[in-house]
């Protein structure tokens, strides 16, 4: 009997064919900003994200070639060092864009430090999952889990005013113990709690007195009850990406055909290009992307499913659970079924720090794959 290494070439395709998809709807939705914002350089855009997206395959090729058992002893130390970035952010390293503080400058490189959070918080809690073992079912352990995240969900809210992603930092964290921990009762009353709060907040802002006092979140909720009334401010993108959602149909206008990226649609290329996708491709090409990614999430299951040890499976669910709840809220947010957060779509949206690392994560999730042992009877 023989044992032969497993290697998920449906992943490694499936996420390639995203890259390249991404690529060419980026293209097409970003090269006529590109051309007004930087002296008729069409392909500004996608120059910068084709040059983060290689790195980010080579360094995915590495880190798939690198046990996976590896990188536990970094743990700690990612948890400290994405802390430390976050607070970079305050200082004169840190790069003001759109009337928002989120990145740094590090030797001419532009980092987003709450993409190293997310990889670091996947990395330590599968560790912190793997320490605790079954202490993890007692109501301290359960605690534990939930409080390990929130520091640097506060500050990545804090201190770079990212609420979008300091909610996915806390998903990945939820889900993860969700899985490591068999006591469902405690995340049906938390999830109904978190409802009842949400729903009452709802409910006051959209009952307030003086609705010009509100903050810049409680206007967002206004503006996404009824963008109509804010066509002029906060409700205008929404609007604007419902109107390039109708008019795409079920077979779309055409690539690079689309109306709403000439100026339009604002940040076109970053949080909202599934409603172009859905303008030049219709109903079509938005269930074709969607079902990329619910095949990416099917092969994560099944290496989580068939991981040599805990470690390597609670990986995965990290990984599984940044990739679902992002696309979830993205296209959530595109099509008004939530608040504008600001959530870019995965492997699509311009970013390069975003692609970077999710590519960083995928290599790990390929490393882990490739410690299944298929046995040859």
């Amino acid at each position: 009997m023989q044992e032969e290494s497993f290697f998920d070439y449906t992943l490694l395709f499936d996420v390639l064919f995203l890259l390249a998809f991404g690529l060419v709807v980026l293209y097409s939705t970003s090269s006529y900003i590109a051309s007004l914002e930087h002296e008729g350089d069409s392909a500004y855009y996608l120059k910068r994200q084709m040059g983060a997206t290689v790195l980010g395959m080579v360094v995915m090729m590495v880190v798939a070639n690198i046990p996976y058992h590896f990188w536990e002893r970094f743990a700690v130390l990612g948890y400290v060092v994405s802390v430390v970035l976050i607070l970079l952010v305050l200082t004169p390293l840190g790069i003001e864009r759109n009337g928002a503080r989120r990145w740094l400058n590090i030797l001419g490189v532009s980092l987003q430090p709450a993409e190293v959070a997310k990889l670091a918080m996947i990395l330590f809690l599968a560790s912190l999952v793997c320490k605790m073992g079954k202490n993890i079912r007692t109501r301290k352990g359960f605690w534990i889990m939930i409080g390990v995240p929130l520091p640097i969900c506060i500050l990545v809210y804090v201190v770079t005013q990212n609420l979008s992603s300091a909610i996915i930092i806390f998903g990945i964290a939820a889900l993860m113990l969700f899985v490591s921990s068999p006591d469902y009762k405690k995340f049906v009353l938390i999830a109904l709690g978190g409802v009842a709060a949400a729903a009452l907040l709802i409910f006051l802002i959209a009952n307030a007195a003086d609705s010009d006092s509100l903050s810049f979140r409680g206007g967002r909720i206004l503006a996404w009850l009824d963008p109509e009334a804010y066509a002029d401010s906060k409700g205008f993108q929404t609007l604007q990406a419902l109107y390039a959602i109708g008019s795409g149909g079920i077979w779309g206008k055409g690539l690079g055909k689309s109306m709403q990226k000439l100026g339009f649609l604002p940040e076109a290329q970053n949080d909202m290009i599934f409603s172009i996708i859905c303008e030049e491709l219709g109903l079509f090409g938005a269930a074709a992307v969607m079902l990329l990614f619910l095949l990416l999430i099917w092969r994560f299951m099944v290496i989580a499913n068939n991981a040599p040890d805990l470690f390597g499976a609670m990986l995965v669910v990290g990984v599984m659970g940044h990739i679902a709840i992002q696309v979830i809220l993205n296209i959530a947010v595109v099509t008004n079924t939530i608040p504008n957060t600001g959530i870019s779509l995965p492997f699509i949206s311009y970013g390069g720090s975003s692609v970077l690392f999710l590519l960083i994560e995928m290599g790990i999730v390929l490393s882990v794959g490739k410690g299944i042992r298929l046995k040859d009877l």
